[in-house]
């Protein structure tokens, strides 16, 4: 019997890059409440129940670097910063659905 096996190569993208972009606990969420549209900071940790914002702030980065989402920053006294999915975030949330629904299915 022959198995399946996932190729470890560093010449194509594998599931564990996808989850190294995608794979925090509070990821999917935050991308999901950004499919709504622009928002800032505090919007999005207010929409998220039970994330602190030493988390948001570290999966805003990395989505951030990984081109997920992106950061506007406008001179304002405080400084106002507004997030917005890219065209490659936007990419994810057929995906997302999918694993809700399943998640509805059989997770819960």
């Amino acid at each position: 019997m022959v198995k399946n096996k996932i190729s470890v190569s560093e010449k194509n993208c594998t599931l564990k890059d996808v989850l190294d972009i995608i794979g925090g606990k509070w990821a999917m969420p935050i991308i999901y409440i950004l499919s709504k549209g622009k928002m800032r900071f505090k919007e999005i940790g207010r929409s998220i129940e039970g994330i602190n914002t030493r988390m948001l702030v570290k999966e805003l980065k990395n989505m951030e670097a990984n081109g997920i989402i992106t950061r506007e920053v406008f001179a304002t006294v405080p400084p106002t910063v507004e997030y917005t999915l890219t065209v490659k975030g936007e990419k994810l949330l057929p995906s997302i659905r999918s694993l809700y629904s399943w998640g509805q299915e059989f997770a819960g």
